[in-house]
Formats: C-alpha cells, structure tokens, sequence
C-alpha cells in the first residue's frame, strides 16, 4: 500500500479502486488519441500524487532511470553517429544485398532486428535499426509503416531469446539465479519457430504486395555507398563508442553496471569527442542538435506511465491479480504455468510489464515447496517470460521498443495510431502465444 493519505479513501473509493480508476483513465485517453500520450501520462502522474494515491517520494522511485538513462544516452549516441553518415551507408548496402526488391528488404530487417535484439536489449536495437529504415524506404518510395510494424514485432520477439533481451528476463534471471545460458537453451529454440511464423505473417499482410518502380530500384543499385560517409573521423569514433557499448552491455553483469550507466558513458564521451573535433561556433550547433533529437515525447511518457503504474502497484492491484490467479489453477503445475503465459501476456499488452512480472517473481517462488523445489518450478519461469515479453507486442504501449519506434516515426512524418497498430498486433500476439502455450507443454508437461 502507498503511505499517509492513501490509506484513505478518495471520493469515496479505496484507494485500489481509485488509482485502477486513474489508470483506466489514463489509457482511454491515450488510446483515443485526442491528446498528446506525454500530456496525458503526466497528468496522470500529477493525479496519482495529488490525490494521496503515492507521495511524491513513491512516485519518484517509481520511476525507473535505468530505462530513462538508457532511452536518452542511445538516442544521444544514434544523433551523433547519424551525421557520419554511417547509416546511410548501411541503409543503400542492405537495400543492394537485398537487390532492391522491398519485400526482401522487409524481410531482412526483421531477420537483423531480432538477432540484435537477442543479442541487446531490444530498445537499443530499434534505436539503431530505425534509422537505418527511414532511409531504405525513402529511397525505395514505399510505405514505411509495415517496415517499423515489423521491426517492433521483431525486436519483442527476438529479445524473448536471451536473458539480457527484454527487462522482463533481466528481473527474472536475476531475482530467480536463471544464467544466460538457461535462457538460450529453453527459450531461443521457440524464439527461430515464433520467428518464422512472424515473418510469414507479415509477408502475406505486406510484404508480397510491397512494389517498387525499376526506376527506384536501378537507383539504388547504382548508388555508390561510400559517397554516403560524410565524416570519416566521426564515423571512425561512433563505431569505437558502439561497439564499446554492445560490449559494455554483454559484460555489464559482472561489472556490476547497469545499462544506462553504460549507454550515457558513451554518450558522454562522444559528445565530447565531437566537441572536441568541432571547437568552434559549430561545437554548440552541434550539441542543440544532438539535445533535440532526444525523442522527449517518448521520455516524458515513460515518466508518466511509471508513476501512473507505480500507483496501481503500490495500492494493491497488481498483487491482488497475481494472488487470484494462482490461487484459480488449483495447485495443478500445468494449469498454473498456461495461467500465467496467458494472464501475463494479456496483461503486459495493457500494463507495463515489469512491475508485473516485479509482483509474480516472489508468487512463483513460493510456490516451489508445493510443486516439489525450485528445480519443478523452472517451467513457470519459462512460462512468465515469455507471457510478459511476447504480450507486450500487443498493443503500442506494451513495450518500450513499441513507443521509441512511434515516437521516431512520427517525429519522421509516419503517423502511428494506437488502434491501427493494436488491430494489427493483438491478433498476432495471441499466435505468438498459442505456439508457446503449445511448446511448454510438449516440453515441460
């Protein structure tokens, strides 16, 4: 429960019914798009503190910084290295191995999402990867929404395969002593099949009807890349920076460094790398432009949305759903490990899932004696990763991957609706999650 005036009641409601209100609210208004989402996320922020639903300082440690720090410091890092030219470069490359036809395009950027997503977490893949589809696409003159579609679905799926993926696997390698490996030999087999069903998918709604003109496509052929390097200083610095970043990020654990500490070290030192190149009028042009590419829309919503769930979290509701649920399977293991696949990916479609899968970690865990030891509970843990990671592609505010992208695009022109992305992926989702309901219990049950 929230401390001092939430043990009261507002507006006659307790404060369970109050802050689910607040959160009810919040998401209607978002998903009717009448509103700015950062607007209404703050508001409802505000309205969580304002009303005694948290205090202020419960609000604040709601917040999770590692994901703030590492959204800003790999936008920073994106900015800058975009001036190089780098993923241009990349973009006309990629367009040419793929021989220019869009549909193969299509194809081989979820293929490269998913594996970077496996191998990062997946917000710093579509962070990278974004870009680098914006220029394909232009130079194509094709629809950039069905690319950005995929390469969300991608990134969520992908990041499902490996402890370090998705926040969801980071809490529960960590919290449930799962290692790496663990998570590459049971998940990442599921993760190939999900894949190629996700791809065939996207091909039979998009991909096959994806043209281009011969005109655009010889274009692009005959494009020389290279002419695309605009800096080679600053392309051989964003490329030292990154790679010391991925590998910060594959070696953070035993560090004991988080990866937003990593993310905003590098972005540090390539904003002063730059500056220095630059000591000029130019230096001080260049940090502006740097700031404002900060997708603050995006930042400012996840700062509200933390609060507004922090509220519904700290004033029961969570573990209240959590608490039902197991007590509804009736102490059967089967029954319990397809109650929290499903329960978790409905829930992370509409809640930010790692205070979710925050609240079940500790369920689950006590739950060992009654199955017989944490070494028979090992498919629940199976069970919630990938409900919570692969229910997030559900709708547009399940992941943090899904919100960078919109943010991007729309900052790029693409307008990305809530409802047209969620009738799309819901459906989508629900395949994802019945193939994995189908592999837990051929495997574990």
């Amino acid at each position: 429960m929230a401390s001092g005036a939430a043990t009261a009641t507002v507006l006659g409601m307790s404060p369970m019914v109050a802050s689910t209100v607040v959160l009810a609210a919040t998401y209607a208004v978002v998903i009717s798009e009448k509103i700015n989402r950062s607007i209404v996320a703050l508001v409802g922020a505000c309205v969580m503190v304002v009303a005694g639903l948290l205090t202020q300082d419960e609000a604040i440690k709601g917040i999770d910084f590692n994901t703030i720090g590492l959204l800003t410091g790999m936008m920073i890092l994106v900015s800058i290295s975009r001036r190089s030219g780098m993923f241009q470069y990349v973009a006309i490359r990629a367009a040419q191995i793929a021989r220019a036809h869009p549909g193969r395009v299509l194809l081989l950027l979820q293929i490269a999402t998913a594996v970077l997503s496996a191998l990062l977490d997946n917000v710093t893949t579509v962070l990278l990867i974004v870009p680098v589809t914006l220029a394909i696409v232009r130079e194509l003159d094709v629809p950039v929404y069905p690319f950005l579609f995929a390469e969300i679905m991608a990134s969520n799926i992908g990041g499902t395969a490996t402890l370090v993926g998705d926040p969801p696997n980071i809490l529960i390698g960590s919290l449930a002593g799962i290692d790496f490996n663990a998570f590459l030999i049971h998940l990442a087999p599921l993760v190939v099949v999900l894949m190629v069903v996700q791809t065939l998918m996207i091909h039979v709604l998009w991909g096959r009807s994806l043209k281009s003109t011969p005109e655009h496509e010889a274009r692009i052929m005959a494009m020389r890349a290279v002419d695309k390097i605009e800096d080679w200083t600053l392309l051989k610095q964003s490329l030292i920076i990154l790679c010391g970043v991925i590998l910060g990020f594959v070696v953070a654990h035993p560090l004991h460094l988080e990866p937003a500490t990593i993310a905003m070290f590098g972005a540090a030192v390539l904003m002063l790398l730059d500056n220095w190149e630059h000591h000029n009028e130019k230096a001080a042009e260049n940090i502006h432009s740097t700031f404002s590419d900060v997708e603050w829309i995006t930042i400012f919503f996840f700062v509200g949305l933390f609060i507004v769930v922090k509220g519904v979290e700290a004033n029961g509701l969570l573990s209240l759903a959590a608490t039902k649920l197991t007590e509804a399977t009736g102490g059967s293991l089967p029954k319990t490990g397809f109650a929290i696949l499903w329960a978790s990916a409905i829930l992370s479609a509409i809640v930010d899932n790692i205070p979710f899968v925050a609240t079940m970690i500790p369920l689950i865990k006590n739950m060992a004696p009654a199955f017989g030891g944490p070494d028979a509970i090992q498919p629940l843990w199976w069970a919630l990763s990938l409900g919570a990671c692969l229910g997030g592609n559900g709708t547009l505010i399940g992941a943090s991957a899904n919100l960078t992208v919109a943010g991007i695009a729309e900052r790029s022109g693409v307008p990305f609706s809530f409802v047209k992305y969620t009738l799309y992926a819901f459906p989508m989702m629900l395949v994802s999650v019945a193939i994995s309901h189908v592999y837990i219990w051929w495997r574990y049950f």
